[in-house]
């Protein structure tokens, strides 16, 4: 097998063709200006995947909301992939609505870095990548095969990345949309700080800083 990519936080996410359940697509091109999330599952007709794509699919008008795309892939072909989506209806009472990736050959796998060699060296483990408009890499994760994935978080985590591109703040542990934010660092002038947080911040310590979640959403 060829060598294994290392994608970062940061890198440009790859390009490739492929074969989805919803028609050929160029990775790049089919994202546009959309964030993305994109993960892998060991293979088809497997039991933790069958619910997590049933899972993502009620979930899928949230996805919608913040503007994200969706896409998973499988080391397996279209034929294969439809039979299971029909699994996917009949045991989790949804409609697979966003594409499936056909990979038989593990050619996307292999550039994304799917398959970790030392927990397999034929099935992808469970990946994400949340990707931004610019196609850059935002946030990567990789279960083991036995554990499924949780959506919810994945949605949290855009939820925090979104806002913190839009107005420039971090997001504490445990951060749930609604509570109070942290002002970056960086920002230390104080014309800056008026401007960005007129209604002003509470204050720990001089690198610890709170703002309220409802001012930064709140119209100026």
């Amino acid at each position: 097998m060829s060598e294994i990519a290392n994608l970062k936080i940061g890198d440009l996410a790859p390009d490739f063709k492929a074969e989805t359940t919803l028609g050929p697509i160029r990775f790049h091109d089919w994202l546009k200006d959309s964030w993305c999330v994109f993960f892998s599952h060991p293979k088809d007709f497997t039991p933790v995947c069958t619910t997590e794509l049933g899972a993502a699919a009620k979930l899928k008008p949230e996805f919608d909301r913040r503007g994200i795309k969706m896409v998973s892939l499988s080391v397996n072909g279209i034929h294969e992939h439809k039979g299971w989506i029909k699994d996917i209806k009949e045991t989790q009472k949804v409609e697979l609505n966003f594409p499936m990736i056909a990979d038989p050959e593990k050619r996307i796998a292999t550039l994304y870095g799917m398959i970790h060699l030392s927990a397999s060296d034929t099935a992808t483990v469970r990946t994400v990548f949340i990707i931004d408009p610019q196609k850059k890499i935002r946030l990567t994760m990789a279960y083991p095969t036995s554990t499924g994935r949780n959506f919810i978080e994945i949605l949290r985590v855009i939820d925090a990345l979104q806002l913190s591109d839009q107005k420039k703040v971090a997001t504490p542990a445990d951060w749930r949309p609604g509570d109070e934010c942290i002002i970056l660092p960086s920002i230390t002038d104080p014309k800056e700080l008026k401007e960005r947080f007129p209604k002003g911040y509470r204050e720990v310590k001089s690198y610890l800083r709170y703002v309220p979640y409802q001012d930064l959403i709140a119209p100026k």
